[in-house]
């Protein structure tokens, strides 16, 4: 049985911090919010955060309550060059649950961003934005999206597809995460994933949203 985990915004009067990740015993079932989900900003405050967001750097809290009394965990950048990001992911009293790789496309092992999730004690799982099969479809459909995306700008309409972003990872057979990108869902397959590293996870990525989306993380208010 696989659980579901997802971003989603909610309004003020729900959450100030603005994001929640809802929880789903399976697919399809009923939810609930398990963390609130803010950036935690350097000192600089938001100016800095958006400039060192370029690099690849991210900072956030899941808080266990609206009120943001108790963190469930914290995200923060251990490095971030050449494309290539580690991110760790710490427990309430900073220990380390586990962490997250991110290597963009054409600056790490591949063609395609590849996710590598690293738990203390569990197999190693590594991931990749995107069938080869449907990357090669986008790109060739690449000029109709140019234009239909110039068309949107000027006419206020329209959309242009997205590149391919579902990513299942992999750990030897076994298949303990998937993202699904049409519902921003992570599914959790494997009972050994820590649900919080899970929970950093699918906030995570939406910090990576393409050209065509809006990444939570960088509001400037």
């Amino acid at each position: 049985m696989s659980s579901v985990l997802t971003l989603k915004r909610v309004g003020v009067e729900v959450s100030p911090v603005g994001r929640v990740v809802e929880f789903a015993d399976a697919p399809g079932g009923g939810s609930r919010v398990v963390a609130h989900v803010e950036r935690e900003l350097p000192e600089g405050g938001i100016p800095a955060y958006l400039a060192a967001r370029k690099t690849g750097v991210r900072s956030f809290v899941l808080w266990a309550d609206p009120e943001r009394r108790a963190r469930l965990a914290t995200l923060v950048t251990a490095s971030a060059a050449d494309g290539v990001a580690t991110y760790r992911v710490l427990d309430a009293q900073g220990e380390l649950i586990g962490t997250l790789v991110r290597e963009k496309a054409l600056h790490g092992k591949g063609l395609r961003t590849r996710w590598t999730v690293a738990q203390a004690g569990c197999p190693e799982a590594v991931g990749f934005k995107g069938r080869i099969f449907w990357w090669y479809v986008w790109w060739l459909l690449l000029p109709i999206q140019v234009a239909i995306g110039v068309g949107s700008l000027l006419s206020g309409g329209g959309d242009a597809a997205r590149g391919p972003r579902r990513i299942i990872w992999r750990a030897g057979r076994e298949v303990p995460l998937e993202f699904f990108s049409d519902d921003d869902e992570i599914h959790v397959h494997a009972p050994w994933v820590d649900r919080r590293l899970a929970a950093a996870l699918s906030a995570l990525i939406r910090t990576f949203d393409s050209w065509m989306g809006t990444p939570w993380d960088d509001k400037r208010t």
